[in-house]
Protein backbone atom coordinates (compact mmCIF):
# COMPACT_ATOMS: atom_id res chain seq x y z
CA UNK A 1 0.00 0.00 0.00
CA UNK A 2 2.81 2.68 0.62
CA UNK A 3 4.47 1.97 -2.63
CA UNK A 4 1.43 2.58 -3.97
CA UNK A 5 0.56 6.23 -1.88
CA UNK A 6 4.03 7.09 -3.06
CA UNK A 7 3.51 6.33 -6.75
CA UNK A 8 -0.05 8.49 -6.45
CA UNK A 9 2.05 10.98 -4.75
CA UNK A 10 4.61 11.15 -7.37
CA UNK A 11 1.95 11.44 -10.02
CA UNK A 12 0.07 14.33 -8.05
CA UNK A 13 3.32 16.18 -7.46
CA UNK A 14 3.76 16.32 -11.23
CA UNK A 15 0.79 17.82 -12.06
CA UNK A 16 -1.72 17.95 -14.72
CA UNK A 17 -0.32 16.20 -18.39
CA UNK A 18 2.00 13.82 -16.60
CA UNK A 19 2.44 10.48 -18.59
CA UNK A 20 3.86 7.44 -16.56
CA UNK A 21 7.32 6.60 -18.19
CA UNK A 22 7.48 2.53 -19.35
CA UNK A 23 9.74 2.24 -15.88
CA UNK A 24 8.85 4.46 -12.97
CA UNK A 25 11.15 3.64 -10.70
CA UNK A 26 14.73 2.57 -10.27
CA UNK A 27 16.38 1.11 -7.52
CA UNK A 28 18.89 3.29 -6.45
CA UNK A 29 21.14 1.62 -3.79
CA UNK A 30 21.91 -2.36 -2.44
CA UNK A 31 19.61 -4.41 -0.35
CA UNK A 32 16.05 -3.92 -0.11
CA UNK A 33 16.22 -2.31 3.76
CA UNK A 34 18.18 0.42 1.79
CA UNK A 35 16.77 1.25 -1.54
CA UNK A 36 15.34 4.72 -2.41
CA UNK A 37 13.38 5.13 -5.17
CA UNK A 38 14.16 7.48 -8.67
CA UNK A 39 11.42 8.45 -10.32
CA UNK A 40 11.27 11.21 -13.16
CA UNK A 41 7.82 13.39 -13.48
CA UNK A 42 6.92 15.47 -16.65
CA UNK A 43 5.85 18.68 -15.62
CA UNK A 44 2.78 20.57 -16.64
CA UNK A 45 5.23 22.89 -19.05
CA UNK A 46 6.97 21.50 -21.91
CA UNK A 47 10.16 20.58 -21.11
CA UNK A 48 9.49 20.40 -17.46
CA UNK A 49 10.66 17.42 -15.66
CA UNK A 50 11.03 17.25 -11.63
CA UNK A 51 13.35 14.33 -10.48
CA UNK A 52 12.72 12.60 -6.82
CA UNK A 53 14.10 10.25 -4.66
CA UNK A 54 11.32 8.53 -2.25
CA UNK A 55 11.89 5.58 0.73
CA UNK A 56 8.84 4.12 2.21
CA UNK A 57 8.05 4.00 5.57
CA UNK A 58 8.94 1.30 8.43
CA UNK A 59 5.35 -0.15 8.19
CA UNK A 60 5.54 -1.83 11.56
CA UNK A 61 6.57 1.48 13.42
CA UNK A 62 4.28 3.61 11.22
CA UNK A 63 0.86 4.87 11.25
CA UNK A 64 -1.24 3.33 8.26
CA UNK A 65 -1.79 6.90 7.28
CA UNK A 66 2.14 7.76 6.81
CA UNK A 67 3.55 6.46 3.28
CA UNK A 68 7.27 7.84 3.27
CA UNK A 69 9.67 10.58 2.46
CA UNK A 70 10.38 12.59 -0.66
CA UNK A 71 13.13 14.59 -1.84
CA UNK A 72 12.91 16.34 -5.30
CA UNK A 73 14.12 18.94 -6.86
CA UNK A 74 13.03 22.31 -7.06
CA UNK A 75 13.11 25.08 -9.32
CA UNK A 76 16.83 27.37 -8.95
CA UNK A 77 18.75 24.33 -7.37
CA UNK A 78 16.75 23.92 -4.51
CA UNK A 79 15.98 20.45 -3.08
CA UNK A 80 12.20 20.27 -1.35
CA UNK A 81 11.94 17.74 1.55
CA UNK A 82 8.26 16.32 1.91
CA UNK A 83 6.15 13.74 4.16
CA UNK A 84 4.16 11.44 1.81
CA UNK A 85 0.79 10.65 3.40
CA UNK A 86 -1.97 8.14 2.62
CA UNK A 87 -4.81 10.51 4.19
CA UNK A 88 -4.41 14.23 3.11
CA UNK A 89 -5.01 16.85 4.64
CA UNK A 90 -7.26 19.84 3.88
CA UNK A 91 -4.78 21.77 0.67
CA UNK A 92 -4.30 25.07 2.96
CA UNK A 93 -3.71 23.29 5.86
CA UNK A 94 -0.39 24.17 7.77
CA UNK A 95 0.96 21.37 9.46
CA UNK A 96 3.09 21.36 12.68
CA UNK A 97 5.96 18.50 11.97
CA UNK A 98 8.34 17.07 14.45
CA UNK A 99 11.31 15.16 13.14
CA UNK A 100 13.58 13.32 15.23
CA UNK A 101 16.60 11.71 14.47
CA UNK A 102 17.75 8.38 15.96
CA UNK A 103 21.20 10.22 16.90
CA UNK A 104 19.43 12.57 19.16
CA UNK A 105 18.33 15.90 17.12
CA UNK A 106 14.99 16.96 16.72
CA UNK A 107 12.71 20.24 14.99
CA UNK A 108 9.64 21.18 14.98
CA UNK A 109 8.48 23.25 11.69
CA UNK A 110 5.31 24.44 9.97
CA UNK A 111 5.05 22.61 6.89
CA UNK A 112 2.85 23.37 3.67
CA UNK A 113 0.83 20.94 1.81
CA UNK A 114 1.41 19.95 -2.12
CA UNK A 115 0.08 17.19 -4.63
CA UNK A 116 -3.59 17.92 -3.28
CA UNK A 117 -2.85 17.78 0.46
CA UNK A 118 -1.24 14.17 0.17
CA UNK A 119 2.10 15.33 0.76
CA UNK A 120 3.90 18.14 3.45
CA UNK A 121 6.54 20.15 1.97
CA UNK A 122 8.55 20.95 4.99
CA UNK A 123 10.46 24.57 4.84
CA UNK A 124 14.35 24.85 3.29
CA UNK A 125 15.28 24.69 6.58
CA UNK A 126 14.80 20.67 6.54
CA UNK A 127 16.16 20.53 3.01
CA UNK A 128 19.87 21.07 4.43
CA UNK A 129 19.52 18.20 6.88
CA UNK A 130 18.71 16.08 4.05
CA UNK A 131 21.77 17.10 2.45
CA UNK A 132 24.07 16.71 5.40
CA UNK A 133 23.43 15.52 9.01
CA UNK A 134 20.76 12.87 7.81
CA UNK A 135 22.80 11.08 5.60
CA UNK A 136 24.94 10.00 8.64
CA UNK A 137 21.90 9.17 10.45
CA UNK A 138 19.91 5.50 10.80
CA UNK A 139 16.23 6.64 11.04
CA UNK A 140 14.34 9.36 11.50
CA UNK A 141 10.72 9.80 13.48
CA UNK A 142 8.25 12.07 12.18
CA UNK A 143 5.42 13.18 13.49
CA UNK A 144 2.35 15.20 11.44
CA UNK A 145 -0.10 17.59 13.25
CA UNK A 146 -2.60 18.96 11.72
CA UNK A 147 -5.45 20.32 13.57
CA UNK A 148 -7.22 17.43 15.87
CA UNK A 149 -5.35 15.05 13.85
CA UNK A 150 -1.82 13.40 14.45
CA UNK A 151 -0.06 10.93 11.68
CA UNK A 152 3.20 9.38 13.08
CA UNK A 153 5.78 7.17 10.97
CA UNK A 154 9.52 5.98 10.86
CA UNK A 155 11.70 6.24 7.75
CA UNK A 156 14.89 4.16 7.80
CA UNK A 157 17.84 6.76 6.07
CA UNK A 158 20.28 3.97 5.42
CA UNK A 159 21.57 4.61 1.84
CA UNK A 160 20.32 8.26 1.39
CA UNK A 161 24.11 9.66 1.00
CA UNK A 162 24.15 7.84 -2.45
CA UNK A 163 20.44 8.27 -3.82
CA UNK A 164 21.00 12.02 -2.70
CA UNK A 165 23.98 12.22 -4.51
CA UNK A 166 22.69 10.41 -7.78
CA UNK A 167 19.71 13.04 -7.42
CA UNK A 168 21.62 16.18 -7.19
CA UNK A 169 23.09 15.06 -10.55
CA UNK A 170 20.18 14.42 -12.22
CA UNK A 171 18.15 17.93 -11.17
CA UNK A 172 18.31 20.27 -13.84
CA UNK A 173 18.39 18.05 -16.59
Amino acid sequence: MAILSLALTGWLLAGPGYEPPGRPFIEIAGPSSSIWKFSRAQGSKEGESFASISKTAETMQSDPEFAGLIVRCAPKGKIDVLVALIRPFPPRSRPKVTIASATGGTVTVEASMAAAGAAVLLPDEVSAFAAGKWQTTPSLSVVVKESDSEIKGVVALNGLREAYNSLQASCGQ
